[in-house]
Parts: C-alpha cells; sequence; structure tokens
C-alpha cells in the first residue's frame, strides 16, 4: 500500500489548481448519479432549494479496488492517510494540498457515496424514510445508509470532532453535552474586553481539558455559527433553505473572526488551545492595512480566517503569537469594525460565515428572496466569492464615546454612526473548483476597503 511522504505540498501551504483531480471526482459523481436515481432526484432538489451542488455535500466515497488503482490516485497526488477510526480492508487517499474529500478504497463491490449533513437527525427527518442511524446521539460518529441501489449506495454520517470513518466508542457524550451547552451560554458581553478575553480563555481552556480537543472545537463552532446566524439576515434566510432538506450548514468553508492588535495573541491562543495550527499568514497589502493568520483543524476539516489591522514590515514577524508591540494610533477596517462592535470572540460574532454554493444559482435565488449580494471580489474559473449585503448594526453610544475621545472617528462619522448604525456581519457567496483550497489577496483587498464601515452610507427611509 502507498505510504504517506515525509513532506507534501501541503507543508508549503502551496494551494495549487488539480482539474484533472476535479475531473476525476465529478465523473465518479455523474457516473454514480447515473446507477442512482434517488441520489440524482436529491442533487436536482439541492440545486433546485438550496442553490448547492451534490459534490459540496459530499464527506468521502467509497470505492472497489476493482475500478481504480493506487497508481492512478498517486498519478492523481492522493496520499494514504491514517484517521482516529480506518475500516477494516480500506485504504484512506487523500490530497493533502486540495479541499477535496477523501476517496476510501475497499475490497467490497459497492460504490458508496456518504453526505454529510450538519444533523443526521435533521436530514432523516426531512427525508421521511424512517431510515435508522447507527451510534448513539452526539456520539463522535453516526452514520445511516439512506439507499441502495444496485452496486451504488448512498449514506449520511455525522461527524462531531472525529476525522475516522467507523463508529467510536469514545464513552464522552454527557461531557461533549455539558461543554456544547456551555458554549452556546457562554458570557460574551463584557464592560471591558480584557476581562472577557480572560473568562473565553478560562472557557475554552475548561472545555478542552473536559473532552478531547476536536469535540471542544465541534461544540464550539456549532455554538458560534448559531450565534452569527441570530444576527444576520442572510444566513437566516439560506439556512431555511438548507434546512429544507435537513442539511444545516454542512456545506462551511471557513469561518472569520476579527481582533484588536492588543487581543489578536489571545483570540489565537483560544483556537490553538482547541487543537488549531496555523496555517499560511494573509497580507491583503499595504493599501488595505490589514493581514491574517489562517489556522486549519487537523481533525475537524474546519478552517479560521483571522483578521487584524497589519502594517507591511509586521508581515515577517510572528504576529500571531508574538503580537504587536504598537498599539493602535490609527484604525484600519478591521480595528473600526471592532471599536464600533466589539471582538469577534465576544458580543461581536463572526464578520461572516463562508459556505459553497453554486455562486451564480445563489445569487439568484437570494435576490428573490430579498437578500443583496455585493459585486463579486473573485470570479475565477477556480474560485468565485461575492458577500451578501451587510448587515447593519446599531452602535452601543458608549463605544462611539470612547472612539471619539480617542480621536479615532471624527464627528460626522460619530454622529453618522449613532443615527444609522454600521455594517456588522455578511453571509459569503463562495464556489470552489479545481480542488483550490486557497484564497485570493488582491480582490480580497478590494472588497474588505469597500466593507470599510466609513465607506457605508445610510441609505434606507
Amino acid at each position: 500500500m502507498p505510504k504517506v511522504p515525509k513532506k507534501t505540498a501541503h507543508d508549503k501551504f502551496d494551494w495549487g489548481l488539480y482539474p484533472d483531480l476535479e475531473k476525476f471526482v465529478l465523473g465518479t459523481i455523474d457516473r454514480f448519479l447515473g446507477k442512482h436515481r434517488f441520489a440524482k432526484a436529491l442533487s436536482g432538489r439541492m440545486m433546485a432549494e438550496s442553490s448547492t451542488r451534490f459534490v459540496d455535500w459530499i464527506d468521502h466515497i467509497v470505492m472497489p479496488e476493482s475500478d481504480v488503482s493506487f497508481k492512478d490516485l498517486e498519478r492523481l497526488g492522493l496520499v494514504e492517510v491514517h484517521t482516529r477510526g480506518d475500516p477494516d480492508d480500506t485504504v484512506v487517499m487523500k490530497h493533502l494540498s486540495s479541499y477535496l474529500f477523501p476517496i476510501l478504497v475497499t475490497s467490497n463491490k459497492t460504490t458508496e457515496v456518504a453526505l454529510k449533513p450538519e444533523s443526521i437527525d435533521d436530514f432523516l427527518q426531512a427525508l421521511g424514510n424512517g431510515i435508522k442511524t447507527d451510534g448513539e446521539p452526539y456520539a463522535p460518529f453516526r452514520k445511516a445508509m439512506v439507499k441502495k441501489e444496485g452496486a451504488h449506495a448512498l449514506s449520511a454520517i455525522e461527524r462531531r470532532g472525529y476525522d475516522g470513518f467507523v463508529q467510536s466508542y469514545m464513552k464522552d457524550t454527557d461531557r461533549y453535552l455539558g461543554v456544547l451547552s456551555a458554549f452556546f451560554q457562554r458570557r460574551r458581553y463584557f464592560d471591558d474586553d480584557d476581562e472577557g478575553m480572560r473568562a473565553t480563555m478560562h472557557d475554552v481552556y475548561r472545555s478542552a481539558s473536559i473532552i478531547d480537543g476536536a469535540r471542544a472545537s465541534d461544540a464550539f463552532f456549532r455554538a458560534e455559527r448559531a450565534y452569527w446566524q441570530r444576527r444576520n439576515r442572510a444566513g437566516q434566510v439560506q439556512k431555511s433553505r438548507q434546512d429544507r432538506l435537513g442539511l444545516g450548514w454542512g456545506n462551511h468553508d471557513h469561518h472569520t473572526y476579527r481582533s484588536s492588535r492588543a487581543h489578536f495573541t489571545q483570540m489565537i491562543d483560544i483556537f490553538e488551545r482547541l487543537g488549531y495550527t496555523c496555517r499560511e499568514k494573509y497580507y491583503a497589502g499595504e493599501a488595505a492595512g490589514w493581514g491574517a493568520q489562517i489556522l486549519e483543524h487537523p481533525v475537524c476539516n474546519i478552517v479560521v480566517f483571522t483578521d487584524v489591522d497589519l502594517n507591511k514590515d509586521e508581515t515577517k514577524i510572528d504576529f500571531a503569537h508574538d503580537g504587536f508591540k504598537e498599539k493602535e494610533r490609527t484604525l484600519g477596517t478591521v480595528g473600526l469594525w471592532i471599536g464600533l462592535h466589539g471582538e469577534s470572540i465576544l458580543q461581536a460574532g463572526m464578520h461572516h460565515l463562508e459556505a459553497r454554493f453554486d455562486h451564480e444559482r445563489l445569487t439568484k435565488d437570494l435576490a428573490s428572496s430579498g437578500v443583496g449580494m455585493m459585486p463579486p471580489f473573485s470570479h475565477f474559473e477556480f474560485l468565485k466569492q461575492a458577500f451578501t449585503v451587510g448587515e447593519r448594526w446599531p452602535v452601543d453610544k458608549k463605544r462611539l464615546d470612547a472612539l471619539l475621545k480617542l480621536k479615532l472617528v471624527t464627528r460626522e462619522q460619530y454622529d453618522e454612526f449613532l443615527k444609522n448604525g454600521a455594517i456588522g456581519s455578511h453571509m459569503e457567496n463562495l464556489e470552489r473548483d479545481q480542488g483550490f483550497k486557497g484564497f485570493n489577496r488582491a480582490s480580497v483587498t478590494k472588497i474588505i476597503m469597500e466593507t470599510d464601515p466609513r465607506k457605508q452610507h445610510y441609505s434606507g427611509a
């Protein structure tokens, strides 16, 4: 069996394009849908009812070894990987520099496509076929065989901090539920951000000591998505569309947070305590004045994008861990957002949630529901991105008074924000193709500058 090399392209964060891999994957899916009428009908409903593509809901594909060779998979860039639970007589193959899902090669004769709804119970309820699930509620891994047609099977799985493919016997359900509840209920509003960050770090440290870090991470982000959604109408509209099929946010791509310079290292520490590792740094350019540290969880398949005001000379330092010598003297786009709304990890919540869609179809379908889209900031064959029109939030007068006292906003800006509020959050319409896992620097710079609160003027009634 093929072995994992000591170093891969993933170590260099060189997110290339892999059209041959995509062609193989899409061809495999098309052949599967041609043989499985139920799955084909479901695929059509996904597009019609939620503007999403069948491929973006796939967790993994199981293929008989008689239908695919290891040499062909290796030629496409896949390597053997090991998870927390590898099935017997099965080899797990994955491309480490692509976002695309694993291919499992087995001695069995059945081709299986496994979908990844956020909640398997919601998904099976929507199907209404009385299908039973293997695995206890809130367990690390649950699976249901949705329908088998000949030598082709459609299944659904639910992961909660687990990257394997067999039922986990981790006996921590009560502790997991306790952590999940604590994250949903955690205090987010504090009179002092220093106190808030210390309290949040304490909560995360405690949770990661109670249960496995990957399980804690899953619980944390389920709560974070729910908090963001409550304050974002575009997210509410789209979630309701995806919930018609019981899919939830299983198509999430990455979660974006914003931080002040003063508390950036604490935010990174919170994510690292949950098991995240720092991926590439991101610098939007001197004109934009901001950058980010991208993090990824090795088990949960969750990516976090963390924005912060950043100077050009600071790109050479490890700002995620060493922090910044200078505090904010002026506020860039990110710093002003924090000044108006607070830290993302506290009361403000995520700046935006990115999920994978059919880009053009979502733009059209959301427009019919009264949700507008900003101009795309990426529109390539391999990456399409656009924000929904921003959600305008009221701004706390105490926060504005503090900004005015420090001369970080003008009197005119103060009056504008106090009267009309400021843009708080978005949902991002994202489509990935050709296996591309990275981000588009130049165009992101442009759109972030366009979302600067100082450039947003109220035009409502």
